[in-house]
């Protein structure tokens, strides 16, 4: 399951420091995942802020812990980072990975899948996502090939065999604790779930919820804000977006993509309002969110295009 599975000689490097720890496997060189302990056996690999493909390690991924099983919450976006996230939890327990749960169909979240897949491991997603990752997959290894200068072996995309639909959750007994599984509707994709730690009281959010990132439309800006609405009603102690800190309070960190979306929907509403064109839109729609993000001129144009081709039709 991992890179560091039958190496003889390991030397192992631990530090611990604000909370995060560290182990490198030091045959390779390639360090294990750095962590943050965000609840007793929740842990989140933290992400960078980082375009994808062209920056590693840019989403928070993670898992817990169970008594007789782990689950495995996003992988990354490579399999190296699969790997480490894999290290990481061999580290820390002897449990198994038994469920590798993917939020949504976005690179950053699911490219490190392979290294999980083995026996015993069943992969879990929305019930759009193998219809999601069999037209994105190859256009993923094709960009991942060109940034790494390498080719990309196809069994990275790797999808789910056990599907969550809409108002049917999943339930998994990791052994002393449950976690539940709600598909949503298309809100950031029409792929998203959320995963729900009953015992630490911890949502995970995927990428319903970004921090300091902007967010990045690729599914319906009215549906992700009535998403965001509902979920707003829920109660839990932290949630992990799946960009910005390990973990941030709930339902607060959800204002700022709730603002940015509102924005997004009236300023565009008000061009098409006007009959402006889409390159309108995309010069003048939002610029007053552009110092509260950060990779605002690398999104925030597509977002509009997103919004105006949604917006445009509706009633």
């Amino acid at each position: 399951m991992g890179g560091a599975r039958g190496i003889a000689a390991v030397l192992l490097y631990v530090f611990v420091h604000t909370g995060l720890a560290a182990v490198e496997d030091g045959t390779e060189g390639t360090p294990c995942a750095e962590l943050a302990e965000i609840a007793e056996g929740v842990h989140v690999r933290p992400g960078v802020v980082g375009r994808v493909f062209v920056e590693r390690q840019i989403a928070n991924i993670g898992f817990v812990i169970g008594t007789e099983c782990v689950a495995v919450i996003d992988t990354g976006g490579s399999l190296e980072e699969g790997q480490a996230l894999s290290c990481a939890i061999r580290r820390l327990t002897a449990v198994p990975v038994c469920y590798v749960i993917n939020t949504h169909v976005h690179p950053d979240h699911i490219l490190g899948n392979l290294a999980f897949k083995g026996p015993g491991v069943h992969f879990i997603g929305h019930q759009n996502l193998p219809r999601a990752m069999a037209l994105v997959g190859p256009t993923y290894l094709r960009r991942a090939a060109r940034f790494a200068g390498q080719a990309m072996d196809e069994r990275l995309i790797v999808p789910p065999e056990r599907l969550v639909r809409p108002g049917q959750p999943l339930e998994l007994d990791l052994g002393g604790r449950t976690l539940r599984i709600e598909a949503q509707g298309r809100a950031h994709t029409d792929s998203d779930l959320i995963v729900v730690d009953e015992r630490s009281q911890t949502l995970w959010l995927g990428d319903l919820v970004f921090v300091e990132h902007i967010p990045v439309l690729d599914g319906s800006v009215l549906g992700w804000l009535q998403t965001l609405e509902t979920l707003r009603a829920r109660t839990a102690r932290q949630a992990v977006p799946g960009h910005g800190p390990p973990s941030v309070p709930w339902p607060g960190a959800a204002q700022d993509t709730m603002r940015y979306l509102s924005v997004l929907r009236n300023e565009v509403r008000e061009w098409i309002a006007n009959d402006g064109t889409l390159q309108g839109a995309q010069d003048h729609a939002g610029e007053a969110e552009r110092d509260r993000w950060a990779l605002f001129d690398s999104y925030h144009k597509r977002n509009i295009a997103a919004a105006y081709r949604e917006l445009e039709w509706e009633d």
